[in-house]
């Protein structure tokens, strides 16, 4: 017969007794009856947790990095998880209170990064990584002189086969900038103004080193004026234009004297004011800072 049948006669038996079979009590008059409780168990143990100790040192040196880290702690799920970030910080050396398991310790230098697998079992852990990177610190000259930072901007680089701009690392750095950067050759270009004095340079970056590289520009600053007279008061309002030789439009501008950073080379100098168009050809040379003057006189 099947359990099933076997409860339910049971049941059915009891429901049968006498009452006063019913309300014996098997432990005796005047005896509590024991309660049914739920049997002991012992208190789940706490999940072991470990301290991760964590520090970074460049490729070929053991001297502790002190700045510039970013650390993220991944749960390690193998292959077939997606990766789950569980602490991060960005001291230079923290040390993390994790739950035993599998994990894997990523830091970050600016564009250069290092990880590591780890496993905790309850025991402290201390482990370093090692970080193959280095620096770029850039800046700009005119001969012996050094330009205005707030005049430059630079882009960085990754050459592709034969492509030096192969791949944009970054753009719109500033000069003195440190540009932390994985170990190897960036091909580094400089903007002087906002016009076509241009500058690149091949640079190598090294581990554990700063690379601080001047790049070298041929160019001036000119001042736009259409005059009336030599010295006289610019006209107000003219719009000009700077073309090459060839005609192809190098900046625009409006004003009484707009400046313009330009580099070494023969230009065109184009001004309109009042419905009326002046022109005059002019050459820039490197370091020469001067005015640029176009007399508005018919013809």
């Amino acid at each position: 017969m099947g359990r099933g049948c076997r409860i339910a006669i049971a049941t059915a038996l009891l429901g049968a007794m006498p009452l006063a079979a019913q309300a014996q009590d098997p432990f005796g008059p005047g005896l509590p009856s024991p309660g049914i409780t739920a049997p002991m168990l012992p208190p789940p143990a706490a999940e072991a947790e470990s301290d991760l100790s964590l520090s970074a040192s460049f490729v070929g040196a053991n001297q502790p990095m002190r700045s510039g880290l970013n650390w993220r702690i991944f749960e390690d799920k193998g292959e077939t998880g997606r990766p789950v970030i569980v602490a991060r910080s960005n001291e230079a050396a923290p040390t993390l209170k994790l739950p035993a398991g599998s994990y894997v310790a990523t830091v970050t230098y600016g564009y250069a990064s290092a990880s590591k697998r780890v496993t905790l079992s309850g025991q402290p852990v201390s482990e370093q990584l090692k970080v193959a990177a280095g620096a770029l610190k850039l800046s700009g000259a005119i001969g012996d002189q050094k330009i205005a930072p707030n005049q430059l901007a630079f882009s960085v680089f990754v050459p592709a086969g034969t492509n030096s701009e192969g791949r944009l690392v970054r753009s719109g750095i500033k000069a003195g900038e440190i540009v932390r950067l994985p170990e190897g050759v960036y091909h580094v270009v400089s903007n002087y103004g906002e016009s076509n004095a241009i500058q690149r340079a091949d640079l190598k970056v090294e581990t554990g080193k700063v690379t601080d590289a001047t790049l070298n520009h041929r160019a001036a600053t000119v001042t736009l004026k259409l005059v009336a007279a030599p010295g006289t008061e610019a006209f107000a309002g003219t719009a000009f234009s700077v073309l090459t030789p060839g005609g192809d439009t190098i900046r625009e501008a409006i004003g009484a004297f707009p400046s313009v950073t330009l580099a070494e080379g023969d230009y065109v100098l184009i001004a309109r004011h009042d419905g009326q168009v002046y022109t005059r050809e002019f050459k820039v040379e490197s370091g020469m800072d001067r005015d640029i003057e176009v007399l508005a006189k018919a013809g």
